[in-house]
């Protein structure tokens, strides 16, 4: 059996890949529906546009499903106190995902320009939300959650919802937009032609330029921004203790990983550099090489800000010795150790089925096709 230490490292890469399979998968679902409005101008074009991902996006959601589960299963002391910390973030990134599949499943089933324009906003409701709040949330978590726990280890938020709205959270939340956008417009531009194809590259380019522009501003306005420091011994296989360390806060603390291990700098270049290669690549049509490029600068980007805060997971403001890291908040030796494993099991039979779909189901979705099939479920 591998050593509780080696698991916990496992265990916040895994984390980190399941985060990585969302915003590539479910993110460019969702970036197909912020772009519904702009790329579709009539109904039979928005419905192409629909089909593109119609019939993949709830396969997609696994990703989603079993990042929370993982949360839940492997860091149950960051569940328990990022649900209540951002309960009303979390209830209207839920109240958001309403929209999608009633708006999948109902859109088609009334031939009505008001019932199918409702679905439709519905649909970029559900793709646009998501992800504005969910770089918010990452951009609270860089800056510390105003949290502590009592002696009984029970944690009391002392924030409210508007105090997530601060300018870094926000400008997070436009890294995070722009980038399940630009990914959303590359798959996009993939799967069409003609016109739509044109709308769906000079969406994705913009996005991608917003991407470098907002992912270059945050990273320099992060320098200045107090991170956490440890400056208790680390005992790495020890059981967890959330409050059995001391940690301070001091400017340019997140960046003390790039000058201890200076490869990490490929990530935020693989950022930057994958935006700006994709977006160059969809102006020459080349729109799987892009849809490649841009799911790398995904990586690129998520992986900047693990690497940034590594060990800490969730920060705390209020009492930054009862910040939560990859040693002190993670499940039992023995729960990680058969989550593991499970994980080796099922995480291929997901990518599997899902690669298998996808060439099933690959190729051009053209007006034409839309038209002659009157009864397409999308």
């Amino acid at each position: 059996m591998l050593d509780y230490s080696t698991l916990k490292i496992i265990w916040w890469l895994l984390v980190g890949v399941l985060l990585v399979g969302f915003a590539i998968m479910d993110g460019h679902d969702m970036g197909v529906g912020t772009l519904l409005p702009y790329v579709g101008r009539s109904d039979l074009e928005r419905r192409v546009v629909i089909n593109t991902v119609g019939p993949h996006w709830d396969g997609n959601q696994v990703w989603f499903i079993t990042g929370g589960g993982a949360l839940f299963a492997a860091w149950p002391v960051v569940y328990a106190t990022a649900f209540s910390g951002f309960y009303w973030a979390m209830m209207l990134v839920l109240w958001a995902l309403f929209f999608r599949p009633v708006g999948f499943d109902y859109r088609s089933k009334i031939h009505h320009p008001l019932w199918r324009s409702v679905w439709d906003w519905g649909l970029f409701v559900g793709g646009t939300v998501p992800p504005l709040v969910f770089g918010i949330a990452f951009g609270n978590l860089l800056q510390g959650v105003p949290f502590h726990f009592d002696q009984y280890l029970v944690s009391t938020y002392t924030g409210s919802f508007w105090q997530l709205l601060n300018p870094f959270a926000l400008l997070a939340g436009v890294v995070s937009s722009a980038m399940l956008t630009m990914q959303g417009g590359a798959y996009l531009a993939h799967r069409t032609e003609g016109a739509l194809q044109a709308r769906a590259i000079r969406a994705a380019v913009v996005a991608a330029v917003l991407l470098c522009l907002s992912f270059a501003g945050a990273g320099v306005w992060l320098q200045s921004i107090p991170g956490y420091r440890i400056t208790s011994v680390i005992a790495p296989a020890a059981l967890p203790d959330v409050l059995g360390k001391t940690v301070v806060r001091e400017a340019g603390a997140w960046m003390a990983n790039y000058a201890r291990q200076p490869a990490l700098w490929l990530l935020p270049a693989l950022g930057l550099g994958g935006a700006l290669l994709a977006a160059l690549l969809l102006l020459k049509r080349r729109t799987l090489s892009a849809f490649v490029l841009s799911s790398l600068a995904l990586v690129g980007v998520i992986g900047t800000a693990g690497a940034s805060m590594f060990p800490f997971v969730m920060p705390s403001s209020s009492m930054p010795a009862a910040s939560l890291t990859v040693w002190d908040s993670v499940s039992s030796h023995l729960s990680l150790a058969i989550m593991f494993w499970a994980t080796l099991l099922f995480m291929p039979l997901v990518i599997l089925y899902t690669s298998w779909a996808y060439r099933v189901m690959r190729g051009k979705v053209t007006a034409a096709h839309i038209a002659a099939h009157e009864h397409t479920a999308y």
